[in-house]
Formats: structure tokens, sequence, C-alpha cells
């Protein structure tokens, strides 16, 4: 694709407004204490989107698997962002439910983000395993639960990308 087609396609689809389900896993965090997905709500509703949906659940893939599985469903959905249960502790299970539900796959979101990532945080950055796709015509980002690698990811891939993203998707 040459740089202006790219452009003309970027250009053509900043006016679609995403709706967007925020997910945080967490086993401690509340609504008060939630600053991951507190920062990607107040980057969301800057840019002009929407959120439809918040929720935090515990780090559990069973509640997981489940909440995806609604949300995926719903009409007022456009995307859905996780964060947290990226790493690779035993209990970072986000990436094994999230992989299953991916239709298409978009592996430059997560090769761009770690390498973005290595600016910020060094070799750190290999730990992440932050990925995104398609999932049943919606767009599904699972992001590190830290505050500063969801605006890391929100500010320099997610947002600038996400209305040629769905218009893409919609074709």
């Amino acid at each position: 694709m040459s740089y202006m087609s790219y452009a003309q396609h970027h250009s053509s689809a900043e006016s679609l407004i995403a709706r967007c389900a925020i997910v945080t896993l967490s086993d401690t965090r509340t609504e008060e204490t939630d600053s991951s997905g507190a920062m990607a709500i107040r980057l969301i509703e800057s840019a002009d989107h929407l959120v439809t949906h918040y929720q935090i659940i515990p780090d559990d893939p069973g509640e997981l698997e489940t909440l995806l599985e609604m949300l995926l469903g719903i009409a007022d959905v456009d995307a859905i962002l996780t964060n947290g249960g990226t790493g690779i502790s035993r209990r970072d299970q986000t990436i094994s439910v999230v992989e299953r539900l991916i239709d298409l796959p978009l592996p430059g979101f997560g090769e761009l983000f770690r390498m973005l990532s290595w600016g910020q945080i060094g070799s750190g950055a290999m730990l992440s395993r932050a990925l995104g796709g398609v999932a049943r015509g919606k767009l599904l980002f699972a992001l590190p639960g830290s505050t500063a690698a969801v605006e890391l990811a929100m500010t320099k891939l997610i947002l600038p990308e996400i209305g040629h993203l769905l218009h893409e998707v919609r074709k």
C-alpha cells in the first residue's frame, strides 16, 4: 500500500467513533485505585470516542472468557481493551483467553508495542505478551496492567489507528 493510499484510508476513517469496552484484570484494584482503566477511559473520551462498558474482574481466565464472550455479542461495542494479566507469571492468563477468541491477529500491534516499550523500560519489554486482533468483527487488545503501558499503547498505537482499523474491519 502506498503512503498516499494509507493517508487517504486513514483520513476517510477519522470521523468514525469507536464504542469501547474497558476490562481491568486485577485481584486488588477497585474503581478508585484502577489507574490503568482510568487512563484508558480518559484517553478514549478525550479522543472523542465512547466508553460503553467498564468492568474490573479478578485475574481469572474463566471469568475473563465469559465476559469477553458477552462483550463480543453486544452491538454497542466496537473495541474491547483489556489491561492486566499479560506477563509471564502463572497468574497471567489473559493472553491464552484472548488468543482463543481472535480470528485475525494483528502481530504488528504486539511487535510495535514492545519496540516502543523498549525505549521506556529497556530489555524488560520482552516480558510483555501484549497483543491485538479482530474477534467476531470487533477489535480486541490485551494490554499490560501498568498505567504507563496503557498510556503508551493508547497514545502511540490504538487511538491513532482505531478509526482506520474499524473502517477496514467493517468493509
